[in-house]
């Protein structure tokens, strides 16, 4: 009875392999009413840890005790470094295109010369350094300067922070966001399209670093991890639009309209999720109680009510409630980093985490050690004439 669950119809070929299961993911996984969970925790408990503490329970699979998470940060904090080589390539990058572009390449450049093609140890190597390529990346296609040195002591994100070059910023207030942004990004099952990407290249036995940078590739697009920014520009939008104290029934009336427009509605629904996204929950509580007087603060808040209850009169959609991206890029810009073309490396910086966490178990662990075999999915031939 199980097998006919996953009978292979006529209507799941072109369909991206969604609802079909092909292995195990070891780190998290996705409920559709309760959410995201780490290694059996849910997101929701965890928002107040240290970066480093989530990061031991993805690698570990339990919670780490207060020594064991230190000797383990410290563990990060020994290969957070990267190789003046690596830094100098990076700062020779071409600054056109979009950042991710400049992200993927860092991470190519950093495995060339760092690398040591180990997968257990390059699974730590990247987690230690990918705050140092990220910050990098960021202030060298900003034209922000060279990044401050590198102090991986202050704390994962802390120093990621002390790094970047970032105008007027409250460092403060900065890191506060950026650890809960980080937090609730590290991973989200094994079968979103960057982490599926990254297993999928390294079961063709490439190592971490271009696994990962390829990962990093797929994140990038407009569909996955691009999505925070837009759904920021699209809060822009509207509240340009609406103008600077909306109220709920002048978004109603502009939402209606997009609609009938056949215009896209970003930032709302979810392909696992049938509720309100519980980070999303988080970031509004945050926004609202620390910014809620910031006018996209205001109109985000507003969207929050008026476009599930609009998209919900549609059959069809069977999640209208807002997603993570609906609130995220928002909150960033209300703490202080209006620079929505960097959103996609802040998801990728923490991202990098579950998947290399995840290309591990695959590599080294699945199959009594053995790992997953190459990935090779049966494609049926269709004559284009017919």
């Amino acid at each position: 009875m199980a097998d006919a669950l996953f009978t292979v119809t006529k209507e799941n070929l072109d369909s991206g392999m969604r609802g079909y299961p092909v292995g195990y993911c070891t780190t998290s996984h996705v409920d559709p009413v309760q959410g995201l969970f780490y290694a059996g925790r849910s997101v929701v408990e965890l928002v107040d840890w240290a970066p480093e503490a989530v990061v031991f329970l993805l690698y570990n699979g339990y919670q780490g005790s207060a020594k064991e998470v230190q000797q383990f940060a410290e563990v990060i904090q020994k290969r957070a470094q990267c190789s003046l080589d690596v830094i100098r390539h990076i700062r020779l990058l071409p600054r056109k295109g979009h950042p991710m572009d400049l992200f993927s390449a860092a991470i190519l450049i950093c495995g060339m010369i760092d690398g040591v093609g180990d997968y257990r140890e390059d699974c730590l190597n990247i987690i230690g350094k990918i705050p140092q390529i990220a910050a990098e990346a960021i202030n060298y296609h900003a034209g922000w300067g060279e990044c401050k040195p590198s102090q991986p002591e202050l704390g994962y994100i802390e120093n990621f922070v002390q790094m970047l070059n970032v105008p007027s910023a409250n460092l403060g207030e900065l890191t506060h966001v950026f650890k809960l942004f980080d937090i609730l990004h590290f991973d989200h099952g094994g079968g979103n399209l960057s982490t599926l990407v990254g297993k999928a290249v390294a079961s063709g036995l490439e190592n971490m670093y271009g696994s990962i940078a390829a990962a990093m590739c797929a994140l990038a697009g407009p569909r996955h991890g691009r999505a925070n920014q837009d759904c920021l520009n699209f809060v822009k939008q509207v509240y340009e639009e609406v103008g600077e104290n909306p109220t709920p029934e002048q978004i109603e009336e502009l939402i209606r309209k997009r609609l009938e427009r056949n215009e896209l509605i970003f930032g709302f629904g979810h392909a696992v999720l049938r509720v309100e996204d519980p980070r999303a929950t988080i970031l509004y509580k945050i926004a609202q109680e620390k910014y809620g007087d910031h006018p996209l603060v205001k109109t985000a808040l507003i969207m929050r009510s008026q476009v599930p209850k609009i998209l919900g009169e549609n059959p069809k959609i069977s999640n209208p409630y807002p997603n993570v991206d609906a609130i995220s890029g928002t909150l960033l810009t209300a703490a202080g980093f209006p620079y929505p073309e960097y959103y996609t490396v802040l998801f990728g910086l923490s991202r990098v985490v579950g998947i290399a966490i995840q290309i591990v178990y695959e590599r080294c662990v699945a199959r009594d050690g053995k790992g997953t075999p190459i990935v090779r999915a049966k494609y049926l031939y269709k004559d284009r004439l017919k």
